[in-house]
């Protein structure tokens, strides 16, 4: 039986690296880009598995002809699953983040994640006397979502609503057999900790208060984009969970971000301080 997947975000890094992983494992995966020459680049490197679809998450319009896309394509089939990948992290002290910066986020972080869900859910099988067995739903969450770093909260706060929603979602899916999984991944090598050096994110805050942080902050992305686990390390992880007999609901990555709940607050509190170059005085 064939197997049908879209995957969000798939221009570059996590989602890229999953739409290579799943075509690998006889999936035809549907990835959504941002621009068609993005598409273009993507199918010619993935080939005749990878079909691009130009759509942001943002982009309601955009996405329902996505869905009439897909729709025309998998017929009776459905889809397998969906991964919702599509993301951004920027960072910087809550003090100083621009409101409207903060909703950019919530809007493709958390609000996007449910506009692609809701859509392609009758695909998914989210109906009564579906045609074809229930597709799965893999969010691509964070460690993020676990604890709230210093200078990247805004980031943390999506995460901890895609945590949220996916164990929600999860729960009221379950009437129609329908799976939802959260990854969690620690610092991967992606492209975007390039882009963040490229930026001015770590100078923006460079006249506040939180200079010092900002720039203890700039160290853990460069040693991320040397150090941080492979990118395959994740896309192995969705394969197994849209394709696996028995997934899991959640796939933490970084072990030691969950053992750090149960520490007690205030020295996971001085930890992060400390790091981050968070003192009084």
């Amino acid at each position: 039986m064939n197997k049908y997947v879209l995957v969000t975000g798939t221009s570059t890094g996590i989602g890229y690296d999953a739409a290579r992983e799943l075509i690998a494992n006889g999936c035809h995966v549907f990835g959504s880009v941002r621009s068609v020459e993005d598409g273009e680049r993507v199918g010619h490197a993935l080939g005749d598995g990878f079909s691009p679809l130009v759509f942001d998450v943002t982009d309601e319009d955009a996405i329902a002809a996505a869905v009439a896309t897909v729709e025309a394509m998998v017929g009776s089939h459905g889809l397998t699953g969906l991964v919702n990948n599509a993301g951004i992290a920027p960072v910087g002290p809550l003090m100083h983040m621009p409101v409207s910066d903060f909703k950019r986020l919530l809007d493709i972080n958390v609000t996007g994640v449910l506009r692609v869900t809701q859509a392609f859910l009758p695909l998914l099988g989210a109906k009564r006397g579906s045609a074809h067995p229930p597709g799965r739903i893999v969010n691509v969450s964070s460690n993020a979502g676990c604890v709230a770093t210093p200078m990247a909260v805004a980031y943390s706060t999506s995460k901890f609503a895609v945590e949220a929603m996916t164990d929600g979602l999860r729960r009221e899916l379950s009437i129609y057999g329908i799976h939802v999984a959260a990854i969690e991944p620690g610092p991967i090598r992606t492209p975007i900790w390039d882009k963040a050096r490229r930026s001015d994110v770590y100078s923006r805050y460079a006249a506040t208060d939180f200079s010092a942080a900002m720039e203890a902050m700039e160290k853990v992305g460069n040693v991320a984009a040397i150090r941080g686990q492979p990118v395959e390390t994740v896309s192995a992880v969705i394969r197994d969970a849209l394709l696996k007999p028995r997934p899991k609901a959640r796939y933490p990555l970084n072990p030691m971000w969950h053992i750090s709940k149960f520490l007690p607050t205030r020295l996971l509190d001085k930890a992060l301080c400390r790091r981050f170059n968070l003192r009084t005085g």
